[in-house]
């Protein structure tokens, strides 16, 4: 089944639409497609203007999918894309999702996941944003998460900076801070780090920073590793490849106790934004500086 599409001007062919992509939850690629289309103006403010990383499954998330950087060469030219120098040389020219055309595209190209830079590319060098991922082991109670959540926005908010929070759509949860862009990766790298290493010491049984999976003990891993130049994070109202087609989703602080990481669907998207807005909507307004958090940091005594 095919059939052409008219979004800003531009005429899309969109095909395959009855393929399952999540065969467990008979949901197909014209349901993604719907899905990307549906929640384009709540979902593009955190897309555009970073580089993307494309996470594609061409025959549904019960087979193989893989990550792609670089736009292929068929996308059409008014696919916006930009040049990513790589630190090792050469670069990568991402693609740059800033309109729904853009994303109905893409997700007929069988994007199920959308993946974000922490900085935007007018200057790739700067982070806006600073992201703690509290990636916990199998079985970890939901609760637990919730506990740990908390103390992550408590040490962020006696630092200066003011803390959001995302259900990832997978395990666990993304603590994020958004910044006034006046340090540069290795700065706010630094910074991420000392957070979660703050956050482990004052509870080593249960927390760790520790990178291999093999020394962290059952314990939940908070991860600071995505703060570094070429590193993402799942983009909020993103799809995951996951049976249940739970859908990355930013939280108010007071519902987060209600909340489980992958909770919010395909199915209940579109219901929760219409009776509620983004909570993320104003996050660039809350844009603080990161060097007198990480002063603010190291003058702890505990």
């Amino acid at each position: 089944m095919a059939s052409t599409v008219h979004i800003e001007g531009h005429d899309i062919d969109v095909s395959s639409l009855d393929k399952e992509f999540y065969p467990e939850d008979h949901f197909s690629k014209g349901e993604v497609i719907g899905h990307y289309r549906a929640l384009g103006e709540a979902m593009l403010p955190h897309l555009a203007g970073r580089p993307l990383t494309m996470r594609r499954y061409p025959d549904g998330i019960g087979s193989a999918g893989f990550f792609q950087k670089d736009a292929s060469d068929y996308f059409p030219d008014w696919v916006r894309t930009v040049e990513v120098p790589l630190r090792t040389g050469g670069s990568v020219d991402h693609v740059v999702c800033d309109d729904v055309a853009t994303l109905v595209y893409l997700a007929n190209q069988a994007t199920v996941e959308f993946h974000v830079g922490l900085a935007p590319v007018d200057d790739l060098e700067r982070p806006d944003r600073l992201v703690i991922d509290i990636d916990p082991p199998p079985e970890v109670e939901t609760a637990v998460l919730h506990s740990v959540a908390r103390r992550a926005r408590d040490l962020c908010a006696e630092l200066g900076l003011v803390p959001f929070v995302q259900a990832t759509g997978g395990r666990g949860y993304h603590v994020a801070a958004p910044l006034d862009r006046s340090a540069d990766f290795e700065l706010v790298r630094a910074l991420a780090a000392g957070i979660a290493e703050r956050l482990a010491s004052r509870e080593p049984d249960l927390l760790t920073t520790a990178q291999r999976k093999q020394r962290r003990g059952g314990r939940i891993f908070l991860d600071a590793g995505r703060n570094a130049y070429g590193q993402t994070f799942i983009a909020p109202y993103s799809l995951r490849a996951r049976p249940g087609v739970p859908v990355a989703t930013p939280l108010d602080w007071e519902e987060l106790g209600r909340s489980a990481p992958n909770r919010y669907t395909a199915a209940k998207i579109r219901k929760r934004l219409a009776q509620k807005p983004d909570p993320w909507s104003d996050i660039d307004g809350s844009a603080a500086a990161p060097a007198p958090a990480r002063d603010r940091l190291e003058a702890l005594t505990d």
